[in-house]
């Protein structure tokens, strides 16, 4: 007999708002320190402008595919799958920029 599909309960993505919160934090203080960068406030290398571009490509596509993967567990599962890799590299680029703007 096929299972029934369980129905979602709110339950379910609180989980998935906490880390989406926390990496809007964190996209938020990357956002400050690259334009407080770009602006000569703090050093800066020449690849964080490729960067930027390049990490917003490869994050989109690991979290689709991931989202994907996640799909036969639950809309909360699959929320929970595609932040992981945002938030890897949101997370990431805190602790670069803030070592480089407290180094530099």
């Amino acid at each position: 007999m096929a299972r029934r599909p369980r129905f979602p309960q709110p339950t379910d993505f609180f989980w998935p708002a906490v880390q989406t919160g926390m990496m809007l934090l964190e996209a938020q203080t990357v956002i400050a320190l690259r334009m407080w960068g770009m602006a000569g406030g703090r050093p800066m290398g020449p690849e964080e402008h490729v960067r930027m571009v390049q990490e917003k490509a490869s994050a989109a596509t690991e979290a689709g595919t991931a989202m994907m993967r996640a799909a036969d567990k639950g809309p909360g599962a699959m929320a929970l799958a595609g932040i992981k890799p945002v938030r890897r590299r949101t997370r990431a680029n805190v602790k670069r920029l803030t070592k480089a703007a407290s180094s530099g």
